[in-house]
Parts: structure tokens; sequence; C-alpha cells
């Protein structure tokens, strides 16, 4: 660590950003220091790394003393690192958070992903020197982890400089946007992996039902039920026409009916595509597919069907849930409390505020309750028109 200087983060003229990567802790040999969460930069000239919470906090290490590079790979336990062996301190370098260390090497650790690719670009810039093209002056110093040391004035670029830290910057974010897809399909490849497991551990299941306890049973399935629909409908295996929504409105009655229970007779179709396709997996639904299959459910006599009030909000309503019951049970919640605004019989019976709403407005519309609008909002009381009249 006697090797890091302080700096401000601005770069030399001829000096431009490779790779950068976040989540990285600055280890003294086998020592963990203060330097414990932020950005570790790799310039064509250095290595900076930056503190999260204290963006002032800067320091920088020269890649012309590194002698060797290795790599740690990370560990059930353990995040991986890359060990930088240092040669001796350059001559007349600026101040650094540490004077006297027993080791010489330093270890970043990755806590993040990201750690290859940013040892290859190590490796490479390690390797082309760039730094030896042209002399540089030191940069500013910048403010301590303290912030007790003034802030000297930057260095500028010139207009070159600049368009070519433009033109890196550019690289890097079409590099990082690659780097995240292909991340992305390495996930999907997984998810289906694993998809394709829980259909073989469903289906061991059913082979061996007297080998195993129902109680066992009836866990176990549910545990696959978090990882996504075992078999989802899909217009691959089901074609585009009427065929495809049926089956479509049977799965999802399936799937919803006891969720929609639990959430008091209705869920918005916001929540429920949300919650359908996290359990879909892969097999993503489009807003018009789920409302498409929607509208078939009262067609099918499915025990939940689609429902839009006046405002305009659309839900999936249990059969059982009654006009007229929802009417009166809203009634009597709010005679019992005087008064209730939306959040108020959300809070009491744990529904949303705007299905708890919807329940308000629709029990006005049927005479059941008056509104009294004000600055503090909209509240809603007994129609004493009704019973005192």
């Amino acid at each position: 660590m006697n090797r890091f200087s302080w700096c401000d983060g601005s770069f030399y003229p001829e000096e431009s950003l490779v790779n950068q990567r976040g989540g990285v802790a600055v280890y003294d040999g086998q020592d963990k220091t203060a330097f414990n969460s932020g950005t570790v930069m790799l310039t064509t000239h250095r290595i900076l790394w930056k503190d999260q919470k204290n963006r002032n906090c800067v320091i920088s290490l020269p890649l012309s003393i590194i002698n060797a590079v290795d790599e740690l790979p990370s560990s059930f336990t353990k995040s991986a690192k890359i060990v930088l062996h240092l040669g001796p301190a350059e001559p007349g370098r600026p101040p650094g958070p540490v004077t006297n260390s027993a080791y010489h090497y330093i270890r970043l650790s990755f806590r993040e992903l990201g750690h290859q690719e940013f040892l290859k670009y190590l490796k490479e810039e390690i390797k082309q020197k760039k730094w030896e093209v042209q002399s540089q002056s030191p940069p500013a110093l910048g403010a301590s982890a303290s912030n007790t040391t003034g802030l000297l004035p930057r260095q500028r670029p010139g207009i070159v400089g600049i368009e070519r830290s433009i033109q890196q910057k550019n690289k890097e974010t079409n590099k990082n946007i690659s780097q995240a897809f292909l991340d992305l399909r390495n996930l999907m490849e997984k998810a289906k992996e694993m998809v394709a497991l829980s259909k073989t551990i469903a289906t061991k299941i059913k082979d061996k039902q007297g080998e195993i306890t129902e109680d066992e049973t009836i866990k176990f399935k549910s545990y696959l039920l978090s990882m996504g629909i075992p078999n989802p409908v899909t217009k691959e295996t089901h074609g585009t026409g009427d065929k495809y929504y049926i089956e479509l409105a049977k799965q999802l009655s399936t799937l919803l009916a006891k969720p929609i229970e639990d959430c008091g007779g209705m869920m918005t179709l916001t929540d429920v595509y949300c919650r359908v396709n996290r359990a879909r997996g892969m097999e993503l639904l489009s807003p018009e597919d789920l409302f498409s299959a929607c509208q078939s459910m009262e067609f099918l006599s499915l025990p939940i069907r689609l429902q839009t009030f006046d405002s305009g909000v659309s839900v999936l309503q249990a059969q059982n849930q009654d006009v007229e019951e929802i009417v009166t049970n809203t009634t009597a919640m709010v005679q019992k409390h005087g008064s209730l605004t939306s959040e108020q019989l959300a809070q009491f019976l744990e529904l949303s505020v705007v299905l708890a709403k919807e329940r308000l407005l629709l029990t006005e519309k049927m005479g059941g309750l008056c509104r009294d609008e004000t600055i503090e909002g909209l509240r809603f009381f007994p129609n004493l028109f009704l019973t005192q009249t």
C-alpha cells in the first residue's frame, strides 16, 4: 500500500480509461484496509481506486511498478482476487495513504462479476507499456480520505484529448453492454436447465407416490412451483388461435385462484402480470395475450373472471365475490370506524390502495357511502341520507 498516492481522479492528457469495476476492496498483502468498497479503474497508465461513499477519496498506482500479476479464483466463501506484485516506489511520488508496508504486493478483491475481464485488460496494458510513449507530469493531488488536503488545480487536456476520452468511454460502454447481454444469455440457459430439472423431479415424485408421504409431496411441489410453472402454455405448443387463449386461461386460473383468494378476492392486472411472468420463467407473456386470456375466463366458467371498474382499473376477481357482498362489507367497515380513506381501508383489509379505493367508489355508486373531498384527500362516510330518513 505504500506505493499508492492520493490523486483527484483526473487523467493525464494522453491517458485514457480501459476498464472499470465496482465492488472492489484493496488488501495490503494479507491485511484488510480501510479501502473496502469502491470502484477500481484501469487506465493506460495507472490503476485508480475511488471510494464508493467519499468521492474525494481516490488513490492511484502506476502500472510501471507492477512486476507480476496473479489470479486467485473465487470459492464458496471467498471472492475472486487479483494479486499485484510490486517493485520499488517511484522516486518523487506524491504522498499516499500509507508510508510503510510489510508487503511487496497488494490484492484487489472483486465482490462482483468482472475480474477476469479486468485481468485480461490489465495484462495487455502492462505488456504494451503505453506510459513510456510520452512522459507525463504527475496528476494534481486530491483530497485525502479525511479530506484535509486541499485540491490543486486539475490538468486539463486539449480538444484532442477530450475527443479521445469520449471515444474511449463510448467503446467501454459498448463492451459493458455486450458483457451484460452475454451474462443474461448464460442466465437464461441456466434457468432453462432448472425448469427441465424441476420437470424431471416432478415426474419422479409422481412415479414414486407410494414411497413419499403426501405432506412431503405437497411441500416439495410447492418448491418446484416457486421455481416456475412446470409446463407453461405457449404459442409453440398450442398455436396462435382460440385454443391457445383457452388453455392459457385455464392455466392462469389454476395458478392464480389461491393467491387471489389470499388477496381478498381481487388482484389488479398489473400484479397478475408480474406474478404470472415471474412463475413462467423464460416463457414470458405479453400484456395483450394475458388480457385476451383473462377475457375468456367468464365464458369458460372458471373460478376467476375479469372485472373492469368505472375508473378503468381492471382486476381478476373470484367468482364467489358478489358485488352486493362487497358493498355490504365495505359499508359495515366504514360504519364501524366512522369514516375511512382508501389507505386506511387497504390497511384494515390487507389490500392494495388501488383495490381499496375501487371498493369505496363501488359502494358509493351503490348508495352505501358518501364522500368528503378536502385538501387532505378523499374520505368516505356512511350514507346517513338513506339510514336516517
